[in-house]
């Protein structure tokens, strides 16, 4: 692979979105890309679509715990590797498949997803944050809203 010369000319994006990636097993393909020659990886995460091909409602805290799972991955990957996040909204499983957890109820999962990503984490505050941002005065992370 290194040998011929796709390292120079793309940057592999590595797709998870359960709840409880494999960190550790994360880290060593970043690893192994690495020793390709591939400078820079992508990861791919989700904030909706991603937990049953009939579901209607988001489950928020999946999301949120995909998005955390791939920020201990970062912050065990060195510095430099990681190129950006694709935070992915699936509409549908595959063409013939009904249209699953359409953008408006997902968006509180979309605004909680965005700022654990940017403040690195997820607090209480954050909570706050999404809450005041969104007009919610219950955002629900581990039940189904509505």
């Amino acid at each position: 692979l290194s040998e011929s010369g796709v390292p120079q000319l793309v940057q592999p994006m590595i797709w998870d979105y359960a709840a409880d990636i494999d960190v550790v097993g994360k880290v060593q393909l970043i690893e192994k890309y690495r020793r390709c020659g591939f400078s820079k990886v992508w990861f791919a995460s989700a904030f909706k679509g991603a937990t049953g091909v009939t579901q209607s409602l988001t489950l928020i805290g999946h999301h949120l715990r995909n998005q955390l799972e791939w920020l201990q991955v970062a912050s065990r990957s060195p510095a430099d590797v990681l190129e950006g996040i694709a935070l992915t909204g699936w509409q549908r499983y595959d063409h013939f498949s009904v249209l699953c957890e359409l953008l408006p109820v997902a968006i509180p999962s979309l605004a909680v997803c965005l700022q654990a990503l940017k403040n690195g984490g997820y607090s209480e505050k954050v909570k706050e944050n999404v809450e005041t941002l969104l007009g919610m005065p219950n955002l629900e992370i581990d039940t189904f809203m509505r």
